[in-house]
C-alpha cells in the first residue's frame, strides 16, 4: 500500500500535534477537513499495514515516579521471537529491538518503582532462551525529539 497525501498529513499531525482532549481524532479530523470516522478508519489501515505501531503521548516519567532502565539480553536465536513477544506483553517495555552482537535483544523498561522493575526483570531473565542479562541504569537522561516530515 502506498501512502496517500491524506495519510501523510495525518501522520505528520500525529507526530507532534495529537490533542489531549476527549475526542482527539475529531480534533485531528477538523484540522484535516474530514470526519472523525475517516481519521479512525485510516489509522486502522495504517496500523494494519505496519505504518503505525502505537499512538500515544510522552510523559516525564521521572516526575510521575517511574524508573527507567535499558536492558540488554543475550538470547538463543531460535528463541528470539518468543522472548521478544513475551517482553512486549509488559506495559512498561518499549523500544524492543534485535541487535547484532553478543547481546542481541535490547529494550527499555519503565516501572512505577524499583521493586516492580526487579520483579519484571527476574521474570524475563527466567524466560526460555534468555542466556544473559545486563541491566544498564541511566546516569543522565537525554531526550531526542524525532519527527519524520512526510511530503
Amino acid at each position: 500500500m502506498e501512502l496517500t497525501s491524506f495519510d501523510k498529513s495525518l501522520l505528520n499531525l500525529l507526530q507532534g500535534s495529537l490533542p489531549v482532549c476527549s475526542r482527539p481524532f475529531a480534533a485531528l479530523a477538523e484540522q484535516l477537513g474530514t470526519t472523525e470516522e475517516i481519521v479512525i478508519d485510516r489509522l486502522q489501515v495504517l496500523k494494519e499495514e505496519g505504518y503505525l505501531r502505537r499512538i500515544g503521548t510522552f510523559f516525564n516519567s521521572n516526575r510521575l515516579g517511574y524508573k527507567g532502565t535499558l536492558v540488554a539480553l543475550r538470547v538463543d536465536p531460535e528463541k528470539m521471537e518468543a522472548v521478544a513477544k513475551a517482553i512486549n506483553l509488559y506495559p512498561g517495555a518499549t523500544h524492543n529491538y534485535e541487535r547484532e552482537g553478543r547481546y542481541n535483544l535490547w529494550f527499555t523498561l519503565l516501572t512505577p518503582g524499583l521493586d516492580k522493575e526487579h520483579e519484571i526483570l527476574t521474570e524475563i531473565r527466567a524466560l526460555p532462551g534468555v542466556e544473559s542479562m545486563l541491566n544498564l541504569k541511566s546516569q543522565k537522561k537525554y531526550k531526542i525529539n524525532v519527527q519524520f516530515k512526510l511530503a
